[in-house]
Order: structure tokens, then sequence, then C-alpha cells
């Protein structure tokens, strides 16, 4: 059953040691169309963003707590620029955030979905329409899939580098 993003947020603040997500696109509608995406395209640079953001003092306090919290992006040969900005702000997040190029996740044979798992036993799938807007998440602590994601998760973490590691290593335009 499909429900609204919105319905799922207090497993974010609710789990109890690990939040994990694996995204796939290429894009997503709420970056294209955030006034942060807009000036990213025009400078190259993220804008200065006072205070912190509410998901990343979210994040900040689950570390705190000991929790963790962390993902693997795959990213195109060569980004999109959706994927560029995403990167950058891969490098402000307090979360442990690794990518993967789509040919290393495609010779692993990783699904091409976004999914987040929380505490290995909730799996939270986000649905997407043409134009790459979440239309809601499908909820499931079904054994077989959970125990699928996890080993989804295992693979992309093994095999992926950390953001900033990734990021050093892209030619820089000139």
């Amino acid at each position: 059953m499909l429900v609204p993003f919105a319905e799922i947020s207090n497993r974010f603040t609710d789990f109890e040691h690990t939040a994990w997500r694996l995204e796939s696109r290429k894009q997503y509608a709420t970056d294209l169309e955030s006034p942060r995406f807009a000036a990213f395209r025009e400078t190259g640079r993220l804008p200065d963003q006072p205070g912190h953001h509410a998901w990343v003092a979210n994040v900040l306090r689950q570390l705190d707590q000991g929790k963790t919290f962390g993902r693997v992006r795959i990213l195109d040969e060569p980004l999109t620029d959706n994927q560029r900005f995403l990167l950058a702000s891969s490098l402000e997040s307090p979360e442990d955030i690794r990518v993967l190029t789509r040919s290393k996740a495609k010779g692993l044979e990783l699904p091409d979905e976004d999914v987040w798992i929380f505490d290995s036993k909730t799996i939270a799938r986000l649905v997407f329409d043409d134009q790459d807007r979440t239309l809601g998440v499908e909820i499931t602590e079904n054994a077989a899939e959970v125990l699928r994601v996890c080993q989804i998760r295992d693979a992309a973490r093994h095999f992926a580098v950390p953001a900033r590691e990734f990021a050093a290593a892209l030619p820089s335009e000139a």
C-alpha cells in the first residue's frame, strides 16, 4: 500500500540504531525545483545555508545518540546536473554518504530503486512518477524482502567509496 512520504517522517527519529538509503535515480524533482539547485546550476557552488537545515539537525541528534545514518548514491558517468548537486550536498552532510558509479552498480546487479531500511527490519520503498516526483512510499517488514535489501545494502556499502573521496577524484571543471 502506498502512503505519503510525510507519514514515515517519524521513522527518521524513532529508529533504534540504523537508517540507510540506496539512491539510484538520475534526478529528483524536489531538487530540480529548489532555489538552492537553481543557484548551484548558476554558480557551480552550493549557496550558504544559514543555521542547520531541519534534516541535518535531526541527523546530528541521531548521531549524538549513537545511531548511524548512511546512504549509497549511484551516480552516472558523466554526472547529471542533479547528481553534481547531490554530490556537493553530500560533502556538507553529517551522514555517511558513499558513491557507486552506475556501471559498477550494474556489475554488482544492484537494483534501480530508492529504498530506506530502518534497523534491518523495516523497508520504505520510494515510488516516483515519470517527472521524478515522489508519489509515496511502500512499507514492508516482509522477512524475505528485508533480507534482500540488507544484502543490497551490504554489497553497496562494501564497494562504494566515500563521497569526499569520489569528489576529489573527479576531473576539475575549468
